[in-house]
C-alpha cells in the first residue's frame, strides 16, 4: 500500500477532500455547514467486512468511557467498537476502542506538543486543540502514524472525520466514522494523503489479540515457487490473500494470507532469505507446529531453522522467549 504523492505545487498543509481551516471550515458555497447522509444502519460495512467472531476490547462502561473524554461518543463508533473491537483493517487502518489495558489502545484528545502552543493562527494548527472547545478526538491511526480524528462540534452524529498525517498534512471527510472506514475499504474514499487498500483483495480485519509468532528457514528443494506456495496453501487450506509484493531489482518477493478456519497470518518468503512467517495465537501452537512442518514436507524442503519474527534462532519450536510475552 503506497501513500498518494502530493502536488509538489501544492502551496497550503492542509490538501484533499475538503479542505477549510479556521473561522471559515464551513464557509463554503454561500457559508452554509455541509450536509450530513443520514446514519441508516452498518449492515453494509458487516457484508464488506466480515467481523470477528471475538472482537479484542469491545465490551466496557461507555458512561465511564464518555465522562473520562468528556463528550458523548457517536452510535456509529459504539457500534464500531461493539462489532470490530480493537483491531486493523486491510493491515493499515486501526480502530481503536475506550476499553481494555493497552497503551496503544484508546480514544485521546489531540494536543498541541508541550513546547507549542495550540493556538497559532491556523497554520500548523488549523482545528482547535485540547482543551480548546471543538478539539480533535483521536480514534484511529494508520501503519504511517496518520491520525483519525472528529472535528467535534455539534451533535456528535455530526462530527466529520479529520485526517492528520503524521508529516502534518490534513483533510476534512464529511462523514462519520463507520461511513469513513465503508468507503475506504470499499475503495470510494477521495483522498491525497490516505492510501487505498488493494483494489483486487477482498478486505478484511484482524484483530489486535495476543499472538505469537514464528519463522521456519527452508531448504530451496526441487519444486519452482509457484509450486511450493500452491502446495503450502494447500496444506492450510482453506486460505485467502492477504496481498504479495515482489521486487523489481531482483527475484525476491512475499505472499501473504491467512487461514480462514484459523486465525493465522502468514508471509512466504523467497527466495532471499526462503522462510516461512506465521503469527498465530499460543495456544494453537501445536496445531500450527504440525502442519506447517507438514506442508515443508509436500513443499519438497527442509525446516533448517526456527526463529522468532525478529530473528532469534530458537532450541525448538516451543521454547518461551520475551518476544512472546
Amino acid at each position: 500500500m503506497r501513500r498518494a504523492r502530493l502536488p509538489a505545487a501544492h502551496p497550503a498543509r492542509g490538501a484533499g477532500a475538503d479542505d477549510v481551516r479556521g473561522a471559515d471550515r464551513y464557509a463554503l458555497r454561500g457559508g452554509a455547514r455541509p450536509a450530513r447522509p443520514a446514519v441508516t444502519g452498518y449492515d453494509t460495512l458487516a457484508r464488506l467486512v466480515t467481523p470477528p467472531a471475538a472482537p479484542i476490547d469491545a465490551h466496557g462502561d461507555w458512561t465511564a468511557a464518555e465522562t473520562a473524554v468528556g463528550v458523548r461518543l457517536p452510535d456509529d463508533y459504539k457500534w464500531l467498537v461493539a462489532t470490530y473491537g480493537w483491531g486493523e483493517f486491510c493491515d493499515f487502518l486501526y480502530l481503536h476502542t475506550p476499553f481494555g489495558v493497552s497503551r496503544y489502545n484508546g480514544v485521546e484528545w489531540q494536543s498541541a506538543h508541550a513546547t507549542e502552543s495550540a493556538d497559532l493562527g491556523g497554520e500548523r494548527y488549523p482545528y482547535p486543540l485540547y482543551p480548546a472547545p471543538g478539539g480533535l478526538l483521536v480514534w484511529g491511526t494508520t501503519m504511517d502514524a496518520d491520525r483519525l480524528c472528529w472535528l467535534t462540534e455539534g451533535e456528535p452524529e455530526e462530527w466529520p472525520v479529520v485526517l492528520w498525517t503524521s508529516e502534518g498534512w490534513y483533510e476534512t471527510h464529511r462523514t462519520g466514522a463507520a461511513a469513513f472506514i465503508e468507503s475506504w475499504t470499499g475503495g470510494r474514499v477521495r483522498s491525497r494523503l490516505l492510501g487505498a487498500p488493494e483494489p483486487d483483495l477482498a478486505p478484511w480485519f484482524n484483530t489486535f489479540r495476543p499472538r505469537a509468532d514464528r519463522c521456519l528457514r527452508l531448504s530451496e528443494g526441487p519444486l519452482p515457487h509457484d509450486e511450493r506456495l500452491r502446495r503450502l496453501r494447500a496444506a492450510l487450506a482453506p486460505t485467502t490473500d492477504r496481498g504479495t509484493w515482489r521486487s523489481t531489482y531482483d527475484e525476491s518477493g512475499q505472499d501473504h494470507f491467512a487461514t480462514l478456519d484459523a486465525d493465522w497470518l502468514l508471509t512466504y518468503d523467497n527466495p532471499h532469505p526462503h522462510q516461512i512467517r506465521i503469527a498465530f495465537p499460543p495456544e494453537d501452537a501445536e496445531r500450527v507446529r504440525r502442519r506447517l512442518y507438514g506442508a515443508a514436507e509436500l513443499m519438497g524442503c527442509r525446516v533448517l531453522e526456527v526463529t522468532t519474527a525478529a530473528g532469534t534462532t530458537l532450541e525448538t519450536w516451543d521454547t518461551v522467549t520475551d518476544e512472546d510475552e
